[in-house]
């Protein structure tokens, strides 16, 4: 497989207080693993900014505004909500973020790659339209759906979060859009709070699988393939997007959940098959969350090599 391994080195400039989960060694961890030998085929790419029309798509031009001229300088940093800090690389960092979903997709729309992983920082799927929230700025995934279809002619997309949390930004954009399918399996009851059962948006766009503390990959695994991959098969997208978190993995402080980094590698093997059988095989993989730094590393690794189809 051709897939494409997309970062930045200003990922790590936005900067978070010592104690806060989102770090920048969060990206450093997972570019170490991605060094090996097994990862020599990976194409590797440089992140772009996002363009004004592309972000604008999702994110009202005076709320982009709006974080850029809140973000402090001399190295300060402040709290637009109790968990969601800007210092003064965080706008431009969020805007690599979401130029290398949209490069992402270009790539893989067009053919040039079968895949691709965005390793980037901030995360995006608390990100509402007009609301940061949960480490979140701008929804990486959101803005990647509307360029496919913008950019692309793609009808359909399916989004499909893995992250512990659900993603409460991208279901809130899309929860009455009958052209952008989501689905999240995540842990019940946690941070934000949302993602019931009850939530199925229009004419069931909406597909949420909360699980209980203590969940297993064996369970996670078997609500992907009873109820996520169906679901995604019916809808027939034209591009698969996964909003990758990898904080339900055991070690993670941050969850309860208890997946060991080869669950990630079986889940993704279940998504591409799906794609495969719906969408040429088109993934575009983003990164959201995972807080234990050598949890996240390996399993990110056991994503990319599933991508890779090793």
């Amino acid at each position: 497989m051709r897939t494409l391994f997309l970062s930045h080195p200003r990922y790590r400039d936005h900067l978070a207080p010592e104690n806060h989960p989102e770090q920048p060694e969060r990206i450093v961890a997972i570019e170490r693993q991605l060094e090996g030998e097994a990862f020599q085929h990976l194409i590797r790419d440089t992140a772009r900014p996002v363009t004004d029309t592309e972000i604008q798509r999702i994110h009202p031009a005076a709320y982009v505004d709006h974080i850029r001229i809140q973000a402090p300088h001399d190295g300060l940093m402040m709290s637009i909500s109790s968990d969601t800090i800007l210092s003064n690389g965080t706008y431009e960092a969020a805007r690599l973020a979401s130029g290398a979903a949209c490069l992402a997709v270009d790539e893989v729309m067009t053919g040039l790659v079968d895949n691709a992983f965005s390793a980037a920082r901030p995360p995006g799927h608390h990100a509402s339209a007009r609301q940061a929230m949960g480490f979140c700025f701008f929804n990486h995934a959101a803005i990647a759906a509307r360029h496919a279809q913008a950019a692309h002619g793609a009808e359909r997309v399916a989004i499909v979060d893995f992250d512990v949390h659900h993603g409460n930004g991208t279901q809130n954009i899309f929860y009455s859009d009958r052209t952008v399918f989501y689905a999240s399996i995540h842990q019940a009851q946690l941070f934000p709070g949302t993602g019931e059962t009850s939530e199925t948006g229009i004419d069931g766009n909406i597909l949420n699988l909360p699980l209980g503390a203590g969940a297993n990959g064996a369970a996670v695994l078997e609500a992907m393939t009873g109820a996520v991959l169906p679901a995604v098969e019916a809808f027939r997208p034209d591009l698969l997007v996964l909003s990758a978190g990898f904080d339900a993995h055991f070690r993670d402080p941050l969850g309860d959940l208890n997946l060991v980094e080869a669950d990630y590698g079986t889940l993704t093997r279940a998504l591409m098959d799906v794609a495969d059988q719906v969408c040429g095989g088109r993934v575009v993989s983003l990164l959201e969350g995972g807080y234990d730094i050598d949890a996240l590393g390996l399993s990110a690794a056991a994503h990319v090599s599933a991508l890779m189809g090793h």
